[in-house]
Parts: C-alpha cells; structure tokens; sequence
C-alpha cells in the first residue's frame, strides 16, 4: 500500500492499458478496502491477461466461470462481467478518440486537478467532473462506473492530484501534472 501511494498514485496516466488496468482496480474496489484489491493485484493482472481490453473482451462464459472459482481474485459475478463488457466499451472509445486517453482526459480539459487539501478528510468522494464522467461512460455502456468509482480512478490515473499538502508526494506529483 505505502509503495503504491509512494510511487503510483496520483501520477498522471497515459497509456490505455494501464487506464484501463485501473478502470478494472477501482471497479473490483466498490465496497471493498483498496488494501484488498492491491493485495491481489499481480493475480488481477494474471487473471485478466494483464489488462489488455482486447483480450478481455472476448473472454466468454467459460473463461468467466473460472474467474468466479480464482481464489486469488476477488470474485464477484457482477464485477467480472462488466470488466469484459467494459473491455468491449474501452475498445469502442479508443476506435472514436484514437486513444482512450484522449477521452478520459477530455473531463479536465487535458489538465490535472491539482487540489490543496489540508487534511484527508476534505478530501470528496465524487466531484462534478467524476459525476460528468460517470454519465458519459454510462451512456457509453459502461457499468460500475459511478460518480465514487470514477473520482477514485481519477485520483489513481492523476487525473486530479489529492495527495494532501502535507503529503511528500504532493509536490512531487504537482511537478508532473498535466498543465
């Protein structure tokens, strides 16, 4: 947990496979502590061929039950689902913006939302650009993807900087925001 926050969290994203791998993390993460799901991480990459939406998205009913019978994972029928229907979605984003990226990007204008918290607990749970991005992924098809959801993959992608100002990494995360 400390190495993820100490080196990955909130650094700004651009590569669609790892947008994706934590479209996928913060999926299985709803109701669940982030511990878990960092905890089971290297088996998430495993599980699903290393987050490549390509390969995910034609994983059938078989693939899908052996998924539910993974210990390693966290195995919610619901969640594996809308990861594969997911993949199928990202896929059909990256065919109209020439990147996921691109699109993601597109609720901050291009640029990090870079916050000035004093403490943890000013910190939201959703914002009105993670609110704006839930609706436009859910039109898109998209599930698990509410207004909480996406405000905490917009925290890991660095899409907004929330590390807290007496946090170490907030200024070393600021000097690699998107301006």
């Amino acid at each position: 947990m400390v190495a993820y926050h100490d080196t990955e969290w909130g650094v700004p994203v651009s590569d669609d496979r790892l947008h994706f791998e934590f479209l996928v993390l913060d999926t299985f993460q709803a109701g669940l502590s982030w511990a878990v799901i960092l905890h089971r991480r290297e088996a998430f990459r495993q599980a699903f061929k290393n987050f490549y939406p390509h390969i995910v998205s034609s994983f059938d009913n078989d693939r899908m039950n052996r998924l539910m019978n993974n210990v390693s994972i966290v195995r919610n029928r619901a969640k594996i689902e809308a990861t594969v229907s997911n993949a199928a979605r990202f896929l059909e984003v990256q065919s109209e913006f020439g990147t996921f990226d691109a699109f993601i990007w597109s609720f901050t204008e291009g640029r990090t939302i870079r916050n000035r918290w004093p403490d943890t607990g000013d910190v939201p749970a959703f914002t009105r650009e993670s609110e704006r991005m839930s609706e436009a992924l859910r039109r898109r098809g998209f599930r698990f993807v509410g207004p909480t959801v996406c405000y905490a993959y917009m925290q890991g992608a660095g899409i907004v900087n929330d590390h807290v100002t007496s946090c170490f990494r907030h200024e070393e995360v600021s000097r690699l925001a998107r301006r």
